[in-house]
């Protein structure tokens, strides 16, 4: 499949000459710096923030720094051909768009999710939906059209909420359950605390447990009637402490493809391997759960190794189409972006988030163009290398 995603810096070069500039920032600094204007304090503190002194979020970022794209000439990258398979779909792009848990918050309207998956549906790029959500996720899915979406899974201690929220994923039409293994408590994050800003504890973003079946049932009266004991109760059974132990259960809850989010060791990859995974997600949650710990992109190669053919998907400090065609180059089979979309959202809706993942496509696909890399395979075999003094 031949890619125009480049094709978008042509549209705006047209639209300049009759007088049309773009609406929002093509830059992710001031991409960042408009939605922080946008964004009540608080809310802006838990989106940007990370754990700690943000070491780890920072390091996720400048981690891309430490390698270098080689370009190859005279190969007549006119076409490019950016398509992926992954669980049997092919999808037109590697990119994809990664759970965000307050998103619903971050748009104007305060139902980000469904703009979200809006953009989804007008970008091809498949969106994983949180837990943690504005809307319910049968409202989420039924946005996102034809593209494919996956659901991210707090797994409560609760096995029989756990299996009710993985049912009602599969029959709204999810295409696999995406668990995290990082977030069964909430790490240190020294911006939240400062604000005193724990959203869910407000009340927000519950949207999945309040509309469930058991989860009401484990209520004395609806969540509307009580909202405050709603909030309770989802904190005693939010996510548990999951072991390999675990895992059995999990694969019997579903036949969709089962994705563990958060790995980052090899001996870790090769365990879920053995036990059934689908697919390991090489992610640090963008350094919000655990300070001082690796990048991401560091753990990636061996990652990949590990996986040995398993699918690997990746995110954590990608800002960038650039940052989008590294991660591809050290094997990734598919790279999520985060922040940067929650910022174009709070900017601009679904609008803004088309406009971050539009742009970040077309970055990705001119690089291959300009570095003379027509296929994702030819930039996996040659593509990159470690600059010198990189970590």
């Amino acid at each position: 499949m031949t890619s125009k995603f480049g094709d978008y810096q042509n549209e705006i070069y047209f639209n300049a000459l009759r007088g049309v500039l773009p609406e929002f920032p093509m830059a992710f600094a001031e991409l960042a710096d408009r939605a922080q204007a946008a964004l009540p304090p608080g809310l802006w503190s838990y989106v940007a923030g990370g754990a700690g002194d943000e070491f780890t979020q920072r390091a996720n970022v400048s981690a891309f720094e430490q390698w270098a794209l080689v370009p190859r000439m005279l190969v007549g990258a006119a076409q490019r051909d950016l398509t992926v398979e992954l669980f049997g779909l092919t999808l037109p792009s590697p990119l994809f768009l990664a759970p965000v848990g307050v998103l619903g918050l971050c748009a104007q309207d305060g139902h980000g999710d469904l703009a979200t998956a809006r953009a989804a549906a007008r970008t091809a790029v498949p969106m994983i939906a949180s837990t943690l959500s504005v809307d319910p996720m049968e409202q989420v899915a039924a946005e996102l059209g034809d593209t494919p979406g996956f659901f991210q899974l707090y797994t409560p201690t609760d096995r029989e909420l756990a299996a009710s929220l993985v049912r009602r994923a599969e029959a709204a039409g999810f295409k696999g359950i995406v668990v995290t293994l990082d977030t069964w408590v909430t790490g240190w994050r020294p911006r939240d605390l400062r604000t005193g800003n724990f959203p869910q504890l407000r009340g927000n973003c519950l949207a999945n447990y309040t509309s469930d079946p058991v989860f009401q049932a484990r209520l004395k009266e609806s969540p509307e009637q009580d909202p405050s004991a709603a909030v309770l109760e989802w904190a005693s059974v939010f996510a548990a402490p999951l072991t390999w132990a675990d895992l059995s259960w999990l694969r019997s809850l579903t036949t969709l493809p089962l994705i563990l989010k958060g790995i980052l060791h090899p001996d870790d990859v090769r365990r879920a391997k053995d036990a059934g995974a689908d697919a390991v997600y090489c992610s640090n949650h963008g350094g919000r759960q655990a300070n001082g710990g690796l990048p991401a992109l560091t753990a990636l190669p061996g990652v990949v190794a590990a996986a040995d053919g398993l699918p690997v998907l990746f995110d954590s400090g990608v800002r960038s189409g650039a940052d989008v065609i590294k991660a591809l180059a050290l094997g990734a089979t598919a790279v999520g972006v985060g922040r940067p979309y929650a910022y174009g959202l709070a900017v601009g809706g679904t609008d803004g988030v088309t406009h971050v993942l539009r742009s970040l496509l077309a970055e990705a696909d001119l690089i291959m163009a300009v570095d003379g890399y027509p296929a994702l395979a030819d930039l996996r075999r040659e593509g990159l290398v470690r600059l010198p003094g990189g970590v």
